[in-house]
């Protein structure tokens, strides 16, 4: 049951990182691109903002495409954990914990399962067990 459980948490948390990098990389899924995107970064100070959108949007696609797949798992969760590092940084953290607030909670816990699932690893169901 651990394993399956192990690959939940993967599924989930990695599948939901594709989409955000979707998001920033191709618009999709309600996002609004390199362009759209880069604008806002640069509004926030990460400039160039569209070649900073552009790196958030690959760390999160291939990140969470490679955490889903438990693929170089240790890896895919510095990633994932580096992305939501910086997003605490510069737009969530001065707004407090909680994200009814707009704060860093939710954050934080995908932080703690990228770092919890690279540390442990990622159970019998995935390529690295394969390796």
């Amino acid at each position: 049951m651990i394993d399956a459980g192990l690959l939940l948490i993967r599924l989930v948390i990695g599948l939901a990182f594709v989409g955000h990098g979707a998001q920033k990389l191709f618009g999709w899924f309600g996002g609004y691109g390199l362009k759209g995107t880069g604008g806002w970064f640069e509004s926030i100070g990460m400039k160039p903002g569209v070649t900073m959108a552009l790196l958030a949007g690959l760390a999160e696609f291939v990140g969470g495409a490679l955490f889903a797949l438990g693929l170089f798992t240790p890896f895919a969760g510095m990633i994932i954990a580096g992305t939501m590092l910086m997003a605490i940084v510069k737009v969530h953290g001065p707004n407090g914990f909680w994200s009814t607030q707009n704060g860093y909670e939710y954050n934080l816990v995908l932080l703690a399962v990228a770092i919890g699932i690279a540390m442990t690893g990622p159970g019998r169901y995935a390529i690295d067990a394969l390796l």
